[in-house]
């Protein structure tokens, strides 16, 4: 019985850590894509408007196309890093 509980015991300690890790990069990217999306679309955008980007300023671009493109790029590392870390803890797909 004791062996039992033991081994629950690290499974639940795996299930806490695995779940810390995917807080913690799900608050990482929602930092990015929120400074990338209203810090530098909107707030940062009088300052970023002396800097060209494809014939516009780079606050535009970030408005426009920027984040969008940052966001895609958010979403493809967030699947290879949950991967990766599916496969540290034992929980990948077959």
């Amino acid at each position: 019985m004791a062996d039992q509980s033991t081994n629950s015991a690290q499974v639940a300690e795996a299930d806490k850590g695995y779940w810390q890790a995917n807080l913690r990069l799900i608050y990482i990217s929602l930092v990015i894509w929120a400074l990338v999306s209203f810090g530098f679309g909107i707030l940062l955008r009088p300052l970023l408007s002396g800097i060209a980007v494809g014939g516009t300023d780079l606050g535009f671009w970030f408005a426009q196309q920027g984040s969008i493109l940052v966001f895609l790029v958010l979403i493809f590392n967030y699947a290879w890093r949950m991967n990766k870390l599916d496969a540290e803890y034992g929980v990948e797909e077959e």
